[in-house]
């Protein structure tokens, strides 16, 4: 369960405000502010508990940098795990275009052998984003980045949703699709379904607790955005703004989280969250 006694999601965030304000990105903003909110409060909390201003970030799954990158722009130093060679060029072309070279590393890998690339104990925050959903054995994947934490770090986990598949095939008028999705032991809802694997909150926290994590927040992710017409969030005065508003206020909704497109898992060793 969330801890009621957590301050709520802040809305100050200088990253966070550029997501926003980037008028050519609007369906970037709404995928990632709300993880963006949750994520940075986290690293402004290890930044005060451990006297660094510079972290050292993991990135599961990386690929090109979408978090990476402006992490190093924050000050921290952000290791890449990604398979794929063409995304670990692009992200090191994108880390040189922003002028953060020195501070993000790109190594070919994946979860299943992530200490033949990086050192276990050795990170203050890992990110495991899109991982899970891929991977043959998600507890072993989320165990191996639960590894890589320092006694005291933090783990932000990001996973698809079953209730947001669901809901959106159902919306397409996809029902036998849909009711596949909610029966399937995965939550597909047929053969060409992209998405190997989608989970509820309740099998990502376990997930979570299962790796010696405490649970510190549940966010739903893309609650509505997925839903909403593009052409309204684009050429609506105002509506992408409103639109990130109600995204923020319904994501620490546990009633909201059983129909997010993607769930975010904030997860503290117990020495961070005893701290």
């Amino acid at each position: 369960m969330s801890d009621p006694m957590r301050p709520p999601v802040s809305h100050h965030h200088p990253q966070t405000a550029s997501l926003r304000s980037d008028p050519s990105r609007p369906r970037a903003s709404l995928r990632t502010a709300v993880v963006w909110e949750v994520l940075q409060d986290a690293l402004d909390r290890r930044v005060k508990a451990t006297g660094r201003q510079a972290l050292d970030v993991l990135d599961t799954g990386g690929g090109s940098g979408n978090f990476a990158v402006p992490l190093a722009r924050l000050g921290h130093h952000v290791t890449v795990v990604d398979p794929s060679p063409n995304a670990l060029f692009a992200l090191e072309r994108r880390a040189a275009e922003a002028d953060v070279a020195d501070r993000v590393q790109g190594v070919q890998g994946d979860a299943h052998g992530l200490f033949d690339v990086v050192e276990r104990g050795r990170y203050d925050v890992v990110l495991c984003h899109g991982v899970l959903e891929y991977v043959d054995d998600p507890a072993e994947g989320l165990r191996n980045a639960v590894a890589a934490l320092r006694s005291e770090g933090v783990l932000s986990l990001l996973a698809a949703g079953l209730g947001g598949a669901v809901l959106a095939r159902a919306l397409a008028g996809h029902f036998k699709e849909a009711k596949q999705a909610l029966e399937d032991p995965e939550g597909r809802w047929g053969q060409g379904d992209p998405v190997p694997r989608r989970f509820t909150t309740e099998q990502l926290t376990a997930l979570v607790e299962g790796a010696g994590l405490r649970v510190g927040a549940v966010h739903g992710v893309r609650v509505f955005a997925d839903l909403v017409p593009g052409v309204l969030v684009d050429t609506e005065p105002g509506a992408l703004e409103a639109l990130l508003k109600l995204e923020e206020a319904a994501a620490e909704l546990p009633a909201f989280h059983s129909v997010a497109t993607q769930l975010h898992v904030l997860g503290e060793t117990r020495a961070t969250a005893e701290a």
